[in-house]
């Protein structure tokens, strides 16, 4: 088993929810976007951790790839909230810096595990 509070991009993606939910807290307007972007915010870092339990290599990457999907999903969310004036551009500059960093990191991680041999 892996130690997946080890990871920096689980740390940050543990800020980066905390940042999302605390930017969101107080928005009713668009309840079910709000909703959407909280949900896949926190399936990054649980699906980290989640794959870090798993005892091999494959499974572990598979995991990271859920994560990265959330990531990705994140992403589009805070797209959407920006285009219709939901978050300004600094929040929203500042959050899509942090999720696309976490991308590039999880993906670095998969392809490092999916060469490895079983």
């Amino acid at each position: 088993m892996r130690d997946f509070r080890k990871y920096d991009f689980w740390k940050d993606s543990m800020a980066l929810a905390k940042d999302i939910f605390i930017l969101t807290k107080d928005f009713s307007r668009y309840d079910g976007l709000c909703n959407q972007v909280q949900r896949a915010v926190v399936s990054i870092p649980s699906n980290i951790a989640e794959g870090a339990s798993r005892s091999s290599e494959t499974d572990f990457a598979r995991f990271l790839e859920i994560a990265l999907g959330s990531a990705y999903e994140t992403e589009t969310q805070l797209e959407l909230l920006y285009s219709i004036g939901y978050i300004d551009k600094d929040s929203y500059q500042k959050l899509i810096n942090n999720v696309q960093s976490i991308e590039k990191r999880l993906t670095s991680l998969i392809k490092k595990l999916r060469k490895q041999k079983p």
